[in-house]
């Protein structure tokens, strides 16, 4: 009771003494903190897990690969079954929701989930990535911390891109792409009061990572080779191919991920699953665990150590054979990260897909400087731009991809390259695929959010709250006498809804209907409801249309009121009036 007392004080104390904008900037601080921290916590016990395995099991390496992948789900599932006691949804898409529909609240177990389950998955060699887990954790520990301090939606939902940006900045120590990140994939508003406080999220975030971390990166390369403009074609071929491979990318990751939902248990999906992942990473050691030290050897030339242990080591000297192991590469990643994801694994789609756009730029690049015609260009540049030209076709994030790939590299001197490759894969997989990984189940639910603000504004609207209910219901069988005393005198509106004594609807009447006869009384015991009853121009279906859906449907049919069914069953109204005034205050509230 005190704790409680102590904290409305210090509520109140906030609204007397600290601007709203002052505030937000202090709340974006601490959330770049708090998003730093996570992600070097996630990042270390999941890197401390992996040496443990790497020094603790006397096994050759490739049994090793494919043991500990199914050790580490089974632990994830017992975890889940018995412990958490609920499925984990995929980070992104989970967020994107909770921003559309929930007001920007996300769940507290949403907190410590991801913190431990990834580390799990990751740490005993799944096939993903750990930023989507550190996205997730940060957005759920932001959206707590707005509701504890009474934010509003829209105050909590920059809170959770703030966490978003401050995880990617301080995995990658890319402050600039995960401001652009956060505008690009969780459709922030690109106005200065949103983008200061993303970038105080992103500086502080860095300042944590560098000082847990030091001045270690993730890719321990300099760009040497500057863009020659003899290799602009080379690099349009390198944007159409990872443009074929982001549609690639995202067909399996549907295909797969709806060949295990046929699967009637976690436990089936497990074994299934856990199987199929220990088989591919014996014959592809390199799939094993996110796969960073695969992209920095093949930037560094070494493909050797990228490779791994495989089956044809004897014939590596063979650079066809290399580049058809590199095409496995590219090939499997996506669906080694998919299964891992079906299996019952917690992860992010970032950073396989930086690995599957590193081998295929290498292939590229090697092809060419291979095929005797006498061209030569940089493996390393291509291995770099491969990387940006996939994260803009798979994410639709052309920006995010660009800025990406040039911070975390110091790869500036390719900003011509990259520009090219990132456009032309995002001009193709998004002239091919409407949708993203993250947005597909969004968009069929109705629940996405874009840079559209029409649509935006649509999505943010519930339907629940221009749903009118006081409407007196009628009975097909009444009189007009019944009708004029039960129904015409209690009532305020000028309209009623017919339906039957399990309230199934069956049709409306109007004032107007029964205007020129509701003064005739030898009518009142001889004519009916029925006689009088017509049906509407268009229903609202509550489970099923969303409010892009409804609105379309009063300007199709012209209607000032269409009913409700809920369950087949008459639920209420929904005047145009009440729904435009709903979409002006909301769309006052989504650009102010």
């Amino acid at each position: 009771m005190a704790k409680s007392t102590l904290f409305k004080r210090i509520l109140i104390w906030r609204y007397r003494h600290i601007s709203e904008k002052n505030f937000v900037f202090l709340l974006s601080l601490i959330v770049g903190l708090l998003a730093g921290l996570i992600s070097v916590f996630i990042k270390n016990i999941t890197f401390g897990i992996q040496a443990i395995l790497e020094k603790g099991i006397i096994l050759s390496k490739n049994s090793i690969y494919f043991i500990l992948p199914i050790i580490g789900l089974l632990l994830v599932y017992l975890f889940v079954q018995y412990i958490a006691k609920r499925p984990s949804g995929h980070a992104i898409p989970s967020i994107l929701y909770a921003l559309s529909k929930r007001n920007g609240i996300i769940n507290r177990h949403n907190m410590y989930f991801p913190v431990i389950t990834a580390p799990l998955t990751v740490g005993f060699g799944g096939s993903v990535g750990l930023l989507g887990p550190a996205i997730a954790s940060s957005s759920a520990v932001s959206s707590t911390l707005g509701g504890l301090l009474h934010t509003d939606r829209k105050t909590r939902s920059l809170l959770i891109g703030c966490a978003a940006a401050g995880a990617i900045a301080s995995i990658f120590k890319s402050p600039i792409a995960a401001i652009i990140f956060a505008i690009e994939v969780f459709s922030l508003d690109l106005t200065f009061a949103s983008l200061l406080p993303l970038l105080i999220a992103s500086v502080s975030s860095v300042i944590t990572s560098y000082f847990f971390l030091g001045n270690s990166v993730l890719f321990d390369f300099t760009v040497t080779e500057k863009f020659a403009i003899k290799d602009t074609l080379f690099y349009v071929v390198l944007g159409i191919g990872t443009g074929i491979a982001s549609i690639y990318f995202s067909k399996i990751y549907f295909s797969i991920t709806a060949l295990f939902n046929k699967l009637k248990s976690a436990r089936q999906k497990l074994i299934i699953g856990g199987l199929a992942i220990g088989v591919m990473l014996y014959f592809i050691p390199p799939l094993y665990g996110e796969g960073f030290g695969f992209i920095n050897d093949l930037m560094l030339g070494n493909d050797l150590n990228a490779l791994g242990s495989t089956p044809f080591d004897a014939y590596l000297d063979n650079i066809w054979v290399v580049i058809a192991l590199l095409i496995g590469i590219t090939i499997f990643k996506a669906i080694a990260m998919t299964t891992t994801f079906a299996a019952g694994g917690t992860g992010g789609i970032i950073i396989p897909t930086l690995v599957m756009g590193s081998a295929l730029g290498n292939v590229v690049a090697k092809i060419i400087n291979n095929t005797g015609f006498g061209f030569s260009v940089s493996e390393a540049n291509f291995t770099l731009i491969g990387m940006a030209g996939l994260i803009a076709g798979v994410l639709h994030a052309p920006l995010t991809a660009i800025f990406l790939i040039a911070e975390i590299t110091g790869g500036y001197e390719l900003f011509v390259p990259l520009m090219i490759t990132a456009s032309m894969s995002f001009i193709i997989n998004k002239n091919t695929l409407d949708h993203t990984i993250y947005t597909k189940e969004l968009l069929e639910k109705g629940a996405l959010l874009t840079q559209d603000k029409d649509k935006s504004v649509l999505t943010l609207m519930n339907l629940d709250s221009v749903i009118e209910k006081d409407f007196i219901q009628l009975r097909p069988e009444m009189t007009l006498g019944e009708m004029l005393l039960k129904g015409v005198a209690k009532s305020s509106r000028n309209l009623f809804p017919v339906t039957d004594s399990k309230r199934n609807f069956i049709g409306i009447i109007l004032l107007d209907d029964i205007r020129t006869v509701m003064f005739d009384q030898s009518l009142y015991n001889s004519t009916t409801v029925e006689t009088f009853m017509h049906k509407p121009p268009e229903y609202i279906q509550y489970d099923s249309d969303s409010m892009e859906v409804v609105m379309k449907k009063f300007q199709d049919s012209g209607a000032w009121n269409l009913p409700v069914i809920k369950d087949k069953k008459y639920y209420g109204f929904v005047s145009k009036s009440k729904l435009l005034t709903a979409y002006r205050r909301e769309l006052i509230n989504f650009t102010s």
